[in-house]
């Protein structure tokens, strides 16, 4: 790396993996931490969670929130939980986000807590406390901290609705941390800023840094073509989706499919999670951050989460009541890696049958029951049973809310103002590797992140 002794890089999570995002920056005496979310897939990777944090959140200056997922926000009820008493900086929306990907994960706890006997991370009153230290910050607006040292701007990362990625300048330098890089032609959001030139470091994602995603022409041709053989068939189609941005991208491609474009004519569809539903209300509270499209369908009138056909099961007993509707029918359930969540109830009586699908939209993390099902395993783990598989099985990657390889070459090239140093996190190594080398070739000093190793910058 670019060797100085100003300025010190730390990775406590997404190092090596995708998930548990949780970075360090030292520089100036002051310690920044940049996410700190849990670590999700497999019973391996969420036994991370119970581990001591390998850092001491009461001498931390400050915290920055990249978006609210919950493999960025999951930890943050340890902070205070263990002495943290600066405040966490997010934008808007994030903030709102935050709290409820947190009461949700508590309850998901708390229910493991009472079956299983699992230890329980945090209550509700580290919720409410790390809650409280919140402060909004708005794209574009420069946060001068540390007595004028320490200047930090959030910039649009097109991820999920209100993500950012952080630009901080200190000691003459300029880094970055991308959170997560958004996908190209996203629905409802804007495009992700161009970086900053004259990047020292950008710590940057690589989740799909060794794939190609299909055009989001192809995306909504597929999901028409997926939707119309379920309907043939009358039969139910499963999608698991995560209730934050996967489940909004999906109302708004069915609401073009059905009422705009009428591709399709209506059937029964359920959004089948309370989550999705709460997190629904913090995205019309903030049009001002939708893009230039959903922006003019807000203006003219129209709902861009709801259409002819959709229904919302909030309650247990309305989610139950699926079940007496024939096909065809869509069900859209998380969670979105079929790791809890509503979707295992319909996974069990409808895995077995034939005429049905089960869409995937989004990354399945090795070791889920997701990620089993789309490797072909014909018998799977579902709530103790033994589930055969004999539905069909389909992946739309265009719906990841992830850039791919070819979106984040382009963005770190950023026009030949490339940064100085690379470093990768948030990828499976394999991912990580493919993307290092084509940057390699483009003469980027590309290095991929390791868990508690300490960079220089």
């Amino acid at each position: 790396l670019y060797i100085s002794l100003d300025m010190k890089l730390s990775f406590f999570g997404a190092a090596g993996e995708v998930t548990g995002s949780c970075s360090l920056l030292e520089t100036n005496n002051q310690k920044f931490l940049i996410d700190c979310g849990m670590f999700q897939g497999s019973e391996e990777h969420e036994k991370k969670n119970l581990l001591p944090l390998s850092f001491d959140p009461r001498a931390l200056t400050a915290v920055f929130v990249t978006h609210a997922h919950l493999d960025h926000v999951g930890r943050l009820p340890l902070l205070v939980k263990n002495g943290f008493e600066g405040f966490v900086y997010a934008t808007p929306p994030t903030c709102e986000l935050a709290r409820l990907i947190m009461e949700d994960a508590f309850g998901v706890m708390e229910y493991d807590n009472r079956k299983f006997g699992k230890p329980l991370l945090y209550n509700m009153e580290d919720i409410e406390k790390i809650m409280s230290q919140f402060k909004t910050l708005k794209y574009y607006e420069p946060l001068v901290i540390s007595g004028g040292k320490v200047t930090v701007t959030f910039r649009d990362a097109g991820h999920i609705f209100g993500s950012a990625f952080i630009e901080i300048d200190a000691e003459g330098k300029k880094v970055v941390f991308s959170g997560d890089v958004g996908n190209v032609d996203v629905p409802i959001l804007r495009d992700t800023d161009a970086l900053p030139p004259k990047l020292d470091a950008l710590i940057c994602e690589s989740t799909y840094g060794d794939r190609q995603h299909e055009s989001s022409k192809e995306r909504e041709a597929m999901l028409q073509k997926v939707i119309a053989e379920v309907v043939n068939k009358k039969g139910v189609l499963m999608i698991p989706s995560f209730a934050l941005e996967r489940t909004q991208e999906l109302l708004y491609a069915l609401n073009d499919l059905i009422e705009r474009d009428h591709k399709l004519k209506p059937v029964p569809i359920f959004l089948d999670s309370p989550l999705a539903i709460d997190t629904l209300k913090v995205f019309e509270k903030y049009p001002d951050y939708y893009d230039e499209e959903a922006t003019k369908f807000f203006k003219e009138g129209d709902d861009i989460f709801d259409f002819p056909g959709l229904q919302k099961t909030y309650t247990r007993d309305e989610s139950m009541k699926i079940n007496h509707t024939p096909g065809p029918k869509i069900i859209i359930a998380g969670a979105g890696m079929m790791n809890g969540g509503r979707i295992l109830h319909h996974a069990i009586r409808y895995l077995s049958e034939k005429n049905n699908i089960i869409l995937f939209v989004g990354y399945q993390s090795p070791g889920t029951l997701g990620w089993k099902i789309l490797s072909g395993n014909r018998i799977v783990p579902v709530m103790g049973e033994s589930i055969p598989v004999r539905c069909g099985v389909k992946m739309i990657n265009a719906f990841s809310a992830h850039g791919d390889k070819e979106k984040l070459e382009k963005w770190i090239f950023n026009d030949g103002k490339t940064p100085k140093t690379v470093v990768l996190n948030h990828g499976d190594k394999d991912q990580s590797k493919v993307l290092a080398e084509a940057l390699k070739t483009e003469g980027i000093n590309a290095q991929l992140a390791e868990y508690e190793k300490t960079f220089e910058i």
